[in-house]
């Protein structure tokens, strides 16, 4: 159990390394939300102009 907390500590910086990890992880969370949510504007802008998204607007469809 003491490994646990040696490990954790990271020598006296783990304060600093864990809080780098969760900024990060927000971030990139933050990234993919956002990315997420301008797609299905602009598919819903297209769509209301009736023009097909490349690939047909199936998904999971890899199309050239």
């Amino acid at each position: 159990m003491e490994q646990i907390g040696e490990f954790f500590a990271m020598g006296g910086y783990g304060a600093f390394v864990w809080s780098a990890y969760g900024a990060s992880a927000l971030v990139l969370g933050w990234l993919w939300v956002s990315s997420l949510r301008r797609l299905r504007l602009l598919e819903r802008d297209l769509a209301a102009l009736g023009i097909a998204p490349p690939g047909g607007g199936r998904k999971g469809e890899n199309v050239p």
